[in-house]
């Protein structure tokens, strides 16, 4: 399993921010009583549940504990926890359930979502969002160039791909029959970037991670020096010299019947 660094993850905190506040702008709630932020990061996502929710019992959890540490520096008055989603389900009733960005690494989360619906109290929301962006070049890079260096044999038994997100038609019947409500949308953000190098910091806080992790030091030295050529030829420089990262989001918000 990649190592999540949330130093890395931050350096782009603005842009990965805008996503989870328009995920938290359709949370039909006018108030809350407790909320869990699920895969809570560095407590970016946290803090924007704690400004709408105020007098909520807002906790966060994660799988890492890195990014835990910089969650509790960050909001040291707030409950963060470690736990794996793919098993955790909350021990009572709560109103809100939060994940940004977190789902899409969730092996069979189908079966994980409709288990946290089922855990919300009557009229409570589920809210996510997923980037669907696997067939970016940003992304068909990561792929293409870990199968045509000379570090391919690295990746022998080593799964880090993960899979494409279904169509939105198949989170609403999975989804519908739990529910009151069901709001789904996809949203294709463009992020102005300094130049291909950039594009490659940014996902080196997330979906590269993965790629890099069977490596050793040299290879991911190389790995990424051809990443970078192949992104440089994919995202052209604009007028002013920047790239812009195409970056579509699924984003799904469930009110519980």
């Amino acid at each position: 399993m990649a190592i999540w660094s949330a130093g890395q993850y931050v350096k782009f905190e603005d842009e990965r921010t805008r996503a989870a506040r328009d995920l938290l702008d359709r949370v039909p709630l006018a108030a809350a009583r407790q909320v869990v932020d699920i895969g809570c990061g560095p407590g970016n996502s946290t803090e924007l549940l704690i400004e709408r929710f105020p007098d909520a019992k807002t906790v966060g959890m994660d799988s890492s504990p890195e990014m835990l540490i910089a969650a509790r520096k960050r909001l040291p008055e707030i409950d963060f926890f470690e736990a794996d989603i793919a098993t955790w389900t909350p021990s009572a009733p709560v109103d809100l359930l939060y994940g940004n960005a977190i789902f899409q690494w969730v092996p069979d989360h189908d079966a994980v979502l409709v288990r946290l619906l089922e855990a919300l109290a009557s009229g409570g929301v589920l809210a996510l969002q997923m980037p669907d962006n696997l067939d970016e070049p940003s992304h068909r890079a990561m792929r293409d160039v870990a199968q045509s260096g000379p570090w391919a044999e690295a990746y022998k038994g080593h799964s880090v791909n993960r899979a494409l997100l279904p169509p939105p038609s198949h989170y609403y019947d999975l989804l519908e029959p739990f529910a009151s409500r069901i709001d789904i949308w996809h949203t294709i953000y463009n992020h102005p970037l300094a130049d291909a190098a950039a594009i490659a910091e940014w996902v080196k806080g997330t979906g590269l991670r993965p790629w890099l992790e069977p490596l050793n030091e040299a290879q991911r030295e190389a790995y990424l020096a051809e990443y970078v050529s192949r992104i440089a030829k994919a995202y052209p420089p604009l007028r002013d010299g920047k790239v812009l990262l195409r970056f579509p989001r699924l984003f799904i918000v469930v009110t519980r019947r």
